[in-house]
C-alpha cells in the first residue's frame, strides 16, 4: 500500500474536532469486495451476452453459441450467430460499458450522483444532431454515428465554455448542462414535429435507444474508440478519486485540477458520444450504473471499470426483456432501461434531498 499524504488539519472552531484527509489508495482493484464484484458482473454480462445470441427465429442452443463464438459448428449456425446476431450483442455490451464508465467519470468529477451525460445535455445534443440530419437532410454525406458524435462534442464544448469562470466547477457544469439539455430537447421536438410521418417514426425509433439492426460498422467504430478512451479514463483513476475531496484539497495533493477535469470531460464525452451514435441515447444507464456499482462494491465513489460492467449487464439484460416481454414484438432497449431507471432517479432525488446537498 502506498503511503497516504496528509493535508494539514484546519484550526477547529468552537471545540469542533479537527479532521484529517488522505489521498485515496492508488489501486482500488486490490480490494477483495471490489474485485469480487467485478468478476461476478463480468461473468453475468457474459452469460447474458450468450443468452441473447440464442434468441431469434432460428433457435440456437447455448452450447452451439459457445462453439460458434470459437469458430466451430455447422455453417448455418455460424452464419446466424456471427453475421446476424453477434453485432447486436457486441453493440449492447460495448454501449453498456461506455455509458457506465462515462457516467462514473461525470459523477466523480462533479461530486454529484445526479450528474450523468443524459442529465447534462450530451445525449440530447447527439439526438438533436441526428434528428436534424434525418428531418432536414443535413447529413453532408455523414452517417448517423458521425452526426451523433459531432452533436455530443458540440454540446460538451458549449456546456464547458458557459460553465467556465476562472475554471469549470462541477456545480456550474451541472446547472449549465441542465439548461442546454432542455434547449436541445426543445429543438429535437420541433424537428420531429416539422418532419414527415416517416421521418418522425425513424427519428423516434433512434431517440429511444435501439439495438435492432446493428451491423459490424457500428461495432468496429465503437470498439476502436473505446480502445483509445478506456485506457485514458482508467489510467486517471487516482486523480479522479482526489477530485472527490474537492478542488482545493485535490490541488493541495498535487492534482492539476483543471487539466484533469478537461481530460476526463473529453474522455467521458467521447465514450457517451460514440455509444449514443451506435445505439441511440439509451436512457438512465449512465445515471444508474455508477450508483449501483458504488453500492455493490462498497467504494466511496463510483468505480469506473465496475460501473462499465454494471452498464453492460444492465443493457444486455434490458435487451433480453425487450425481446421476450411481449411475444412476437421486439421493443427498443431504451424503453426498458427508461422504465427500470426512472425509480432509480426518484430514489437518488429523495436521497440527495434528505442529505440536504447536491450529492
Amino acid at each position: 500500500m502506498p503511503p497516504s499524504t496528509s493535508v494539514p488539519a484546519p484550526v477547529s472552531r468552537g471545540g469542533a474536532r479537527p479532521f484529517r484527509l488522505s489521498t485515496p489508495p492508488i489501486s482500488g482493484v486490490l480490494r477483495p469486495r471490489l474485485l469480487l464484484t467485478g468478476v461476478l458482473l463480468a461473468v453475468g454480462a457474459f452469460l447474458l451476452f450468450c443468452w441473447g445470441l440464442t434468441l431469434g427465429d432460428y433457435p440456437v442452443s447455448f452450447p452451439d453459441v459457445l462453439r460458434a463464438l470459437t469458430g466451430s459448428g455447422d455453417p448455418g449456425t455460424l452464419t446466424v450467430v456471427q453475421d446476424l446476431r453477434l453485432p447486436r450483442a457486441l453493440t449492447g455490451l460495448l454501449v453498456g460499458i461506455a455509458f457506465g464508465v462515462s457516467g462514473a467519470v461525470f459523477q466523480t468529477m462533479t461530486r454529484n450522483p445526479l450528474a450523468s451525460p443524459d442529465m447534462i445535455g450530451l445525449t440530447e445534443g447527439a439526438g438533436t444532431a441526428v434528428v436534424a440530419g434525418l428531418v432536414l437532410g443535413w447529413t453532408g454525406g455523414l452517417g448517423l454515428q458521425t452526426l451523433g458524435l459531432l452533436g455530443a462534442l458540440a454540446t460538451a464544448i458549449v456546456v464547458y465554455a458557459l460553465a467556465w469562470k476562472g475554471g469549470a466547477t462541477g456545480y456550474r457544469i451541472i446547472l449549465v448542462g441542465i439548461g442546454v439539455s432542455w434547449i436541445c430537447t426543445s429543438a429535437t421536438d420541433f424537428l420531429v414535429a416539422r418532419g414527415s410521418q416517416f421521418q418522425a417514426q425513424e427519428a423516434v425509433g433512434w431517440l429511444v435507444g435501439n439495438l435492432n439492426g446493428r451491423t459490424w460498422d457500428q461495432v468496429t467504430t465503437l470498439a476502436l474508440a473505446m480502445a483509445v478512451l478506456l485506457p485514458v479514463t482508467l489510467g486517471m483513476g487516482r486523480w479522479m478519486r482526489t477530485l472527490q475531496l474537492g478542488d482545493d484539497v485535490a490541488a493541495g495533493l498535487g492534482t492539476p485540477v483543471q487539466k484533469v477535469r478537461l481530460t476526463l470531460l473529453l474522455a467521458g464525452v467521447g465514450l457517451i458520444a460514440f455509444g449514443t451514435a451506435a445505439a441511440g441515447p439509451v436512457a438512465f444507464v449512465a445515471l444508474a450504473a455508477p450508483q449501483i456499482a458504488q453500492r455493490v462494491a462498497g467504494t466511496a465513489s463510483p468505480p469506473p471499470l465496475v460501473s462499465g460492467l454494471t452498464g453492460a449487464f444492465a443493457v444486455l439484460g434490458a435487451d433480453l426483456l425487450a425481446r421476450e416481454a411481449i411475444p412476437g414484438t421486439e421493443l427498443p432497449v431504451g424503453i426498458v432501461t427508461g422504465a427500470l431507471g426512472a425509480p432509480v432517479l426518484l430514489w437518488l432525488l429523495i436521497r440527495v434531498n434528505r442529505a440536504g446537498s447536491g450529492g
